[in-house]
């Protein structure tokens, strides 16, 4: 798991957040289902799980 700082969110189209080491990785909106987020905000801290880099899940940190 990887922590990241959500950069923009867009219900209908995903969003994308910064990783510590100020890399940029898309958040597809799919990544939230079974999570315990309806929505994401800029600024919001989260735990990113990744599979093959890319966001595959979101979690609190």
């Amino acid at each position: 798991m990887t922590q990241a700082t959500v950069r923009s969110w867009d219900e209908a189209d995903g969003g994308s957040a910064y990783l510590d080491d100020g890399t940029v990785i898309e958040i597809p909106r799919d990544a939230l289902q079974g999570s315990v987020f309806r929505f994401l905000r800029s600024g919001q801290r989260v735990r990113l799980v990744l599979d093959d880099g890319e966001v595959v899940a979101v979690d609190l940190p």
